[in-house]
């Protein structure tokens, strides 16, 4: 019973992040598959893909009713990655436990710092440039493939500071990016499913479900700045624990 009430916990987190922010899931996922229910960083990235998937596809939906979604960049990004997403599920049984820790920390620290740079002043929106759409894909598909994240903290400052992308419209593509990316990395994954017993994650993504799909829909009632800042803080001190844990008691 405790291990159910945890799960829920984590799915509701889980999804308000995603609903609200646009990006993070698989940033609270992760840790606490991993410390919370003992799974190892193969498993917990194989269970974060699937939790993160459900609960992203879920405040997807409110995003494409106001068309918020930038699909064809979004899909661009996707097929670009997929070369990097799928390297880095094959490499991942192959590197050190603590290896993918320290990197899944930095990621954190990366992702942190990213929320906390100020949104600019409203301008007209540019299009991505074709060097940029490049590089910003492969890293996203190689964050998927090794960390089981779906890049949304990646896409939305980049969306946002450089190519003037309304923060609602960066979030839902931020969501889209999200949501096929873990599908592909989940499928990348499919040597670790019978490793991980379902029960947890499948709860964690029910509940995700549902509070991603009412966050979402009430995400624009709240101030973006706010909830980045909460967001940044929160990571911040999942990656302390992480690079402690690791380096220091482990």
């Amino acid at each position: 019973m405790v291990e159910l009430l945890l799960a829920v916990i984590c799915g509701l987190g889980i999804g308000a992040v995603l609903g609200y922010v646009g990006a993070g899931g698989s940033m609270l996922a992760v840790p606490a598959l991993i410390y919370l229910f003992s799974l190892n960083p193969v498993q917990a990235t194989t269970a974060s893909l699937m939790v993160v998937f459900v609960g992203a596809a879920s405040g997807l939906l409110p995003k494409f009713k106001k068309q918020e979604v930038l699909v064809k960049e979004a899909l661009v990004i996707w097929a670009i990655g997929l070369t990097t997403n799928l390297t880095g599920a094959y490499l991942l049984p192959s590197i050190p436990e603590r290896l993918v820790l320290t990197g899944f920390a930095l990621v954190l620290i990366t992702a942190g710092l990213s929320m906390l740079v100020p949104t600019p002043t409203a301008s007209s929106e540019r299009k991505i440039s074709p060097i940029s759409l490049v590089a910003i894909s492969l890293v996203i598909g190689a964050l998927t493939g090794l960390f089981g994240i779906g890049g949304g903290f990646l896409a939305i400052p980049i969306l946002i500071l450089f190519y003037n992308v309304a923060p609602a419209k960066a979030a839902g593509t931020s969501l889209f990016i999200i949501t096929i990316n873990t599908l592909t990395g989940f499928f990348a994954h499919y040597r670790h499913w019978d490793e991980v017993n379902w029960a947890i994650p499948s709860l964690m993504a029910v509940t995700a479900l549902i509070v991603s799909r009412i966050a979402s829909h009430h995400s624009s009632k709240l101030s973006p700045k706010s909830l980045k800042q909460a967001f940044a803080i929160f990571v911040f001190a999942i990656a302390t624990f992480t690079l402690v844990d690791t380096w220091l008691i482990s």
